[in-house]
Formats: C-alpha cells, structure tokens, sequence
C-alpha cells in the first residue's frame, strides 16, 4: 500500500511540477477551535492520453498548453488494456495536517498509519484510490515563552515547533499533548474520448 502510494505520488509530484496539464489547486489553513489547528490542500489534474504503449506500459499524456509528459502505468494499474487515445486522465490529490492539543496527557505516545485502496472493476475504464493516514500523539516537554515554542517528544524523535497564533499558544502547557493527523488520498479517473 504505502508503495502504490508512494509511486502514485512521484508520479503526480512530477505531473504537478510539470506545465503538461490543466490543474488547480486549493490551500486552506486555519485554527477551527481553541487547541486545533489545520491546513489542506487539493490538486486537480487533467490530461489527454496521446499515445500509449502496451509493450512497455509507457502513456503519453498531453496538457491543454501543448506539453507531454510520458508515464508508466504500473502493474498496480488494472484495465489497462482499457484506456484508448484521446481519453481523458483526472487526478485529485489531497494532502491535510491537523494537530489537536490533548489538555494533560493520558494517551500512549505513539505512531499508527492505517491505508485503503480500492480499484476500477473488470472491463471498466481505469480508475482507482489510494489513501492513508498517518496519527502521532506526542508529548509536550517545553514551553519557551521568549521563543514562542513548543518542544514536542514523538516515539521516533523530538521536535520544536513555532506556535504563531499567540491565543493558542496560551492553551499549551508543559505535559499537555499533542496528537497530528496526516492524510494523503489520491483518486485517479479516466474518462472516454469526446464523441466527435
């Protein structure tokens, strides 16, 4: 799972970078509550299929500004023999970090990750999801004041943290924890060719 992710990232990491498709994307930051905190965001891709290589699994993708970018579906991609030229690729890819001030502890500082994939079925056009997320709970060990810091003590490591937004960090004390959430899901449809 966290390889399929993993490479389903690169891919859309280098589709973004690159100026071969149509995309938006949207940010949102914000403190919802006294003692939460959170920022997402959300990129939306789309290409033509413009050529397609069965023997190599090479797809030639093209964006609205003339530029190509060639990929390799991988044999994680089912009905493959599905897509045609002239189809259409949407990609959504959401990425969010909330953070959730725990008053006085209690909980387990710990790591959990828990993931899902669901794919197109038999005969359909390919299309599939991914997703994960990851939960931290971590103890607060610090408070400077001067600084206007935290320092935050994770089962894998230690990290200090600016707080900008003075109300919360008001909230924060010395053995208050912290718990993180971080969500990553990408959701990839091909769409037929318009009808001429």
């Amino acid at each position: 799972m966290r390889k399929l992710l993993t490479a389903i990232g690169l891919v859309v990491a280098a589709v973004i970078a690159s100026p071969v498709t149509a995309q938006t994307r949207e940010v949102a930051a914000g403190s919802p509550a006294p003692g939460k905190a959170g920022v997402a965001q959300t990129v939306e891709i789309t290409a033509t299929i413009t050529a397609i290589d069965k023997a190599t699994r090479d797809i030639t993708l093209k964006g609205p500004q003339g530029k190509e970018l060639t990929v390799t579906a991988g044999s994680e991609v089912k009905n493959f023999d599905q897509m045609k030229v002239g189809d259409q690729v949407n990609a959504q890819y959401i990425e969010a970090l909330t953070l959730e001030l725990k008053k006085g502890g209690g909980m387990a500082v710990a790591r959990t990750e828990q993931g899902g994939a669901a794919g197109a079925k038999p005969g359909e056009k390919p299309a599939g999801a991914v997703g994960r997320q990851v939960t931290i709970v971590a103890d607060v060990v610090d408070v400077n004041p001067a600084r206007q810091s935290i320092t935050l003590r994770g089962p894998q490591r230690t990290v200090e943290l600016v707080v900008a937004d003075p109300a919360q960090f008001k909230l924060i004390a010395k053995g208050d924890q912290v718990e993180a959430k971080y969500t990553q899901a990408l959701a990839i449809v091909v769409e037929p060719a318009a009808k001429k």
